[in-house]
């Protein structure tokens, strides 16, 4: 049975938010009920990822927490000489991961290798790649590193490869703003979180956080040398890009 979140439930001490093991051992849980459409990101992310995948290219899932999408890249993708490369900061996060991943691989032949580190993002050496995620990742990179990050990526993309960018984003429209940001709160109450968890939980993340609008994602894209950035999904204050070069 999945563990069920209740970091929020009771006063806390106000701290900045962290992946460590308290989180790690609910992530599954949160993720769920706190962003809207994250199940169909994942999943659609594993079907459309065969459409860039190459032989002889790596695969990165950068920010892979527990692995949901390394997991569907896995059961989609059926190239040759092919390994995913998923990388966190979360030690804890990387040994969960790295628990659930051997159990796969007792259940499942012939799935592509994948090799697990924990490490920053920024700093990693990028293998020539096919595929690139960032879900929900670029959120938690200090805004004035992002750019450069996103540098990186393309440089190590292949002509023929794609970048997934999943994030939480805010709009320019104030109404749009203000209901859509009600709505994401009704979608959290729906899924049983109380008035104190969400206070709470939003107050611990404002600082970890820094969200931007989709415009700024396109924008700073472009800078980065990616020539065509999409939105293919939308759920609330939740969207998706696939950026190719």
């Amino acid at each position: 049975m999945m563990p069920v979140d209740t970091i929020f439930s009771e006063k806390r001490k106000k701290a900045d938010f962290v992946f460590n093991e308290e989180v790690v051992n609910v992530f599954s849980d949160m993720i769920k009920r706190s962003a809207p459409g994250y199940p169909m990101i994942v999943e659609q992310i594993g079907r459309f990822a065969p459409l860039f995948a190459e032989d002889n290219a790596t695969i990165y899932d950068l920010g892979c927490s527990l692995g949901a999408v390394s997991n569907a890249l896995r059961h989609s993708i059926r190239t040759e000489n092919t390994k995913i490369i998923a990388v966190d900061n979360s030690a804890p996060m990387i040994e969960k991961a790295t628990q659930f991943f051997k159990l796969q691989d007792q259940v499942h032949d012939g799935l592509i290798p994948i090799e697990l580190k924990q490490a920053d993002i920024r700093h990693i050496d990028f293998d020539p790649a096919a595929i690139v995620v960032l879900n929900l990742t670029l959120q938690f990179i200090e805004p004035a590193e992002r750019l450069a990050l996103l540098t990186k990526i393309r440089k190590a993309l292949l002509p023929t490869g794609a970048l997934f960018l999943s994030e939480k984003i805010y709009f320019d429209d104030a109404d749009e703003q203000s209901v859509l940001d009600d709505m994401h709160l009704a979608f959290k109450r729906a899924n049983g979180y109380s008035e104190l968890e969400i206070a709470q939980k939003r107050e611990a993340i404002e600082n970890v956080m820094r969200i931007d609008s989709f415009a700024i994602h396109k924008a700073r894209l472009h800078e980065a040398g990616f020539t065509r950035v999409y939105q293919w999904f939308q759920c609330l204050n939740f969207i998706s890009i696939v950026a190719l070069p």
